[in-house]
């Protein structure tokens, strides 16, 4: 039976529920931005009422100094009222806040024990991966193992092969020395040596030293006769 997409490929269903989670907050924060809305309206609310309780104030007292009494008790009931509504915006507003808070603070902690799930199975999913590339290895190598022996044949032909060449080397060696001529070896060495002893005893004699026995002499040896008299032998 073949696995199932999600079991073959873990990395596209984590995307998926990234996916999802994301789709999720942006709805709640659409309910948290309209909740938030709602504070601003009663903030503005309390605020404009608030300055017309104060100017409604100021007119019943005008008016009870002016002796309008009518009209001060018209604008008292008014104030009255007023003051009603801002009680109440006030007790709406204070709960309005409190749900905001408290939905707010939710969104956050779900955020981070999403984002903190996500990274532990991405740690389970490299583990995962590390455990699944070295059981291929070890499978690969099962299926390939081999010994020494098994290379039986290619290592002969190998042999086989080293041994030809080995052959023909040598025998080319063989010819090239057989073709050699010993006898113009053997005097073109004693040339080399006659002019390395004959290159020696000059030095030797250029610095007034005696060649040792055997050294060729370097040139004419003049015999003394007498005084001023030489001979040459």
């Amino acid at each position: 039976m073949l696995p199932i997409l999600e079991d073959r490929n873990p990395e596209a269903l984590m995307e998926s529920a990234r996916q999802e989670f994301r789709d999720r907050m942006a709805q709640y924060n659409s309910a948290l931005a309209r909740l938030a809305g709602v504070a601003e309206k009663l903030k503005n609310q309390i605020k404009g009422k608030t300055q017309k309780a104060d100017d409604l104030q100021k007119r019943i007292l005008a008016n009870h100094r002016a002796g309008n009494l009518e009209l001060a008790g018209s604008l008292a009931r008014e104030l009255q009222d007023l003051k009603n509504d801002l009680e109440t915006d006030t007790h709406e507003l204070k709960d309005t806040e409190e749900a905001y808070q408290v939905n707010l603070r939710q969104a956050q902690v779900v955020q981070k024990e999403f984002e903190d799930k996500v990274r532990r199975m991405e740690r389970q999913l490299s583990q995962v991966k590390i455990k699944e590339a070295q059981a291929e290895a070890a499978g690969a190598l099962g299926n390939v193992a081999f010994k020494v022996g098994d290379l039986g044949d290619t290592m002969k032909r190998v042999e086989e092969v080293l041994d030809k060449r080995y052959e023909m080397s040598a025998g080319k060696a063989r010819v090239a020395k057989d073709m050699v001529d010993m006898d113009k070896l053997h005097e073109k060495e004693g040339e080399r040596k006659a002019l390395e002893s004959q290159a020696l005893a000059d030095f030797l004699s250029s610095q007034g030293i005696a060649p040792p026995a055997g050294t060729p002499e370097t040139g004419p040896k003049s015999k003394e006769i007498g005084p001023g008299q030489q001979v040459t032998q």
